[in-house]
C-alpha cells in the first residue's frame, strides 16, 4: 500500500487563490476508497446512463459487496445474468438510470436479481493512455 501526498488545502478550479501556506498529510488510497479489500472489485463503465449521477464512460466503479444496499444507492446488479449499473429505489422496487433517455426497469418476482455490490467510488481519467 503506497502512501501519497495530500495537500490540506483545496485546489481552486476557478480564479487562483493568493499564496497559502499549506500543510501535507499522507493518505493511502487503499484505505481511504477499499474498506473491506476481500470484498471489493473493480469494473469499468459503459455507456451514458449514470451521467447524472457523475460516472461517465469508461469510467472505472469501487464495488464493495460488503455494503448492505440502501435506498438510492448506486448498485451493480445483475438481472438474468446481464450486468448493469443503475440506482436503486427500493421502496417501488426499482432500478433507475440517471439520464432520462433510459426507462426505469422494474424489479420483478420472475426475474432472477442479484446485487453484485454497492458502488463506493468512481475514478475518471482526464488523460488518455
Amino acid at each position: 500500500m503506497k502512501l501519497l501526498t495530500v495537500y490540506i488545502d483545496s485546489v481552486p478550479c476557478g480564479f487562483p487563490s493568493p499564496a497559502d501556506d499549506y500543510s501535507e498529510e499522507q493518505l493511502s488510497l487503499d484505505e481511504h476508497l477499499i474498506k473491506h479489500p476481500s470484498a471489493t472489485f473493480l469494473a469499468r463503465a459503459s455507456g451514458d446512463s449514470m451521467q447524472g449521477r457523475g460516472i461517465f464512460d469508461r469510467d472505472m466503479l469501487i464495488i464493495d459487496r460488503a455494503l448492505e444496499p440502501v435506498h438510492e444507492d448506486i448498485v451493480v446488479v445483475a438481472i438474468d445474468g446481464q450486468l448493469t449499473c443503475k440506482s436503486i429505489d427500493l421502496h417501488r422496487k426499482l432500478l433507475l438510470a440517471a439520464n432520462t433517455l433510459y426507462p426505469p426497469i422494474q424489479i420483478t418476482e420472475d426475474q432472477d436479481v442479484v446485487i453484485e455490490g454497492v458502488v463506493k467510488a468512481s475514478i475518471r481519467y482526464h488523460r488518455a493512455g
